[in-house]
């Protein structure tokens, strides 16, 4: 299905608009509570995800709606269109001040994303990409990086799993940088800042989805730790890892990550 330019620069707009309400929250001690035991939300996640929801899904009421902010009524199954949203992914350091987060919304058709905007508003930097238009950050054209080797590519993970016995083990030899947001790692990937991203803790859905038309749309591999590819807009959201890399590379990361099988 072909979204039409007017449509994704209205994505697009919405998702700085959400960054900006954000961006009032940030550094000015928001109120924030534990929605699960160990996950926290804030108001500027609440704050974001309502706008995204106006501007996005109000208008489009056929449409599908999964947000991790949002109840989920499974309604969107039967949806040929969803919006799949991370008002703020990255929450944690979001409220700890770091500028490592970033609104997040794909529109999925048929379990692909079509349409994706990615934004850093601490950073001022908007990712965006279009199924068959390719992928930008701030209107530039995005390119992977090079590496096709595990040594001494430059990988990137969260700092609780860069300290684990397992990257020691199965990934000797790379250099981890920690930054928080899944969605914003990705990102960074599709921009070829780093080479490749891997978790091996669980995801959802939300994490993921505009970030994957990112890579995609650079010539970039996303699937879990067993080389399977993801399909979205499922009853179970959860993912139970991610590999994102160049062709190449990716092919090496899943050799490595064999063991775990």
């Amino acid at each position: 299905m072909t979204v039409a330019d007017d449509e994704h620069a209205h994505l697009i707009s919405a998702v700085r608009a959400a960054g900006a309400i954000a961006m009032g929250y940030f550094r000015a001690d928001p109120r924030a509570w534990e929605k699960s035991p160990g996950h926290v939300v804030s108001e500027a996640d609440h704050a974001a995800n309502d706008h995204l929801k106006s501007a996005l899904w109000q208008p489009n009421p056929d449409d599908g709606w999964l947000s991790e902010e949002s109840e989920d009524d499974l309604s969107r199954l039967e949806a040929k269109r969803v919006w799949i949203v991370d008002p703020i992914d990255g929450t944690n350091a979001f409220l700890a001040g770091r500028p490592e987060f970033a609104v997040s919304a794909a529109l999925v058709v048929d379990g692909a994303p079509v349409a994706a905007a990615l934004y850093n508003p601490a950073t001022d930097e908007m990712f965006e990409a279009l199924a068959g238009g390719g992928a930008r950050l701030n209107g530039e054209p995005m390119g992977l990086g090079r590496a096709t080797a595990v040594e001494g590519a430059r990988l990137i993970s969260s700092r609780a799993e860069r300290d684990r016995e397992e990257w020691r083990a199965e990934l000797s030899g790379v250099a981890v940088t920690a930054i928080s947001s899944m969605a914003y790692k990705l990102a960074l990937v599709a921009a070829g800042r780093y080479d490749a991203c891997v978790t091996l803790w669980p995801k959802s859905e939300w994490d993921i989805a505009a970030a994957a038309l990112l890579l995609s749309e650079t010539g970039a591999l996303m699937t879990d730790a067993q080389g399977a590819a993801f399909r979205y807009n499922r009853a179970d959201t959860r993912l139970p890892a991610v590999v994102a890399a160049g062709p190449a590379l990716h092919a090496r990361l899943i050799e490595r990550l064999a063991g775990r099988r």
